[in-house]
């Protein structure tokens, strides 16, 4: 009998409990009172990914009330910032997938190509708003600060991406800060704010911070080799997406310092389906691949560190496992 490969799901059993009641609490806080956002919610939430940020948030919420209670009990606000986290995170990708015109996400026909463009950018910024609302109500004027500013580095990084589109001039500093924008900001910001409700020290919750920050990069530059190396069924969506659109990404950006012939056709923004395709295989015939999972590897070790405040207990290590899972998507 051949073992199926782990996903990031199995990692999730310490909070499995916790993430039972979270689809239906998300259909529920949108509301019923209007039928079509509640209908493109309901399609969301139904067919939503792993559950990967809402999972973070809960466990690190466990992992340091355990500094406060020994059973490490969740209060309710932590339940519903994870909420709030997967609220935000979903009212990103509705807003995406209209920008970059995407028919499928995970396999499943998008808002935008079931309910028309228009519904969708509503649906996102009806939970934008949404999630918003909860937020003021969790009484925390820190975690508003947090996860307002997400909301904020969402926008800026669809704005730079779309700014830099096959922009040669841009640097891995410019990537790495789109990354932590578009991916690491969410993350890093909502796993703070789990540690400030469980009030722990200020010294502990900034590495929480620094946790979700080099996990959420890791994840993107992972994300990111994936484009050249994952097939349309794991993708969801065609590979090579990023690179068609002009996007940069850090596989890119490394195969460009030694293939001299990449410029031209970046420059000359694919004429052709061939152009595409041969861009594609220079990337995958280049070093481009195998830096940026060093690159990868590099800020899931950082996160791995932050993760060493925190006591030993089933929470904490599945943060790591999850932390160590997201190299192994590409091994």
């Amino acid at each position: 009998m051949t073992l199926s490969a782990p996903s990031a799901t199995d990692f999730f059993a310490p909070v499995k409990d916790d993430l039972k009641a979270l689809t239906q609490n998300l259909k529920d806080l949108v509301g019923a009172r209007h039928p079509i956002l509640y209908a493109a919610a309901e399609h969301l939430f139904s067919a939503k990914g792993k559950s990967l940020r809402p999972a973070i948030v809960l466990l690190v919420g466990r992992a340091t009330m355990l500094l406060q209670n020994s059973r490490g009990e969740l209060t309710e606000r932590h339940r519903r910032l994870a909420e709030i986290t997967e609220m935000i995170h979903t009212a990103s990708l509705v807003h995406d997938d209209v920008i970059d015109l995407a028919e499928v996400r995970r396999g499943v026909p998008t808002v935008n190509s079931s309910f028309g463009n228009r519904i969708a950018v509503l649906a996102g910024d009806y939970l934008f708003a949404q999630s918003s609302w909860y937020l003021a109500n969790l009484d925390n004027l820190e975690v508003v600060k947090l996860l307002s500013k997400v909301i904020t580095d969402f926008a800026e990084g669809e704005i730079r991406q779309s700014l830099t589109a096959f922009d040669l001039s841009l640097t891995f500093e410019d990537y790495l800060e789109k990354s932590f924008y578009k991916t690491a900001s969410l993350i890093a910001g909502s796993s703070k704010a789990a540690a400030v409700l469980s009030e722990t020290s200020s010294a502990i919750a900034e590495e929480m911070y620094l946790f979700g920050k080099h996990f959420g990069i890791a994840f993107q530059v992972v994300d990111d080799i994936l484009d050249f190396t994952g097939s349309t069924e794991v993708l969801g969506k065609p590979a090579g997406s990023d690179l068609k659109q002009g996007n940069l990404t850090a596989p890119v950006l490394f195969a460009l310092e030694e293939v001299p012939q990449l410029h031209g056709l970046i420059a000359g923004e694919f004429a052709n389906e061939t152009e595409l395709e041969q861009a594609i295989a220079l990337v995958k015939g280049s070093n481009g691949l195998a830096k940026a999972k060093e690159l990868a590897k590099k800020h899931s070790r950082m996160a791995l560190s932050m993760l060493e405040c925190l006591p030993a207990s089933p929470f904490r290590q599945s943060l790591a496992d999850l932390t160590n899972y997201i190299l192994e998507r590409v091994y």
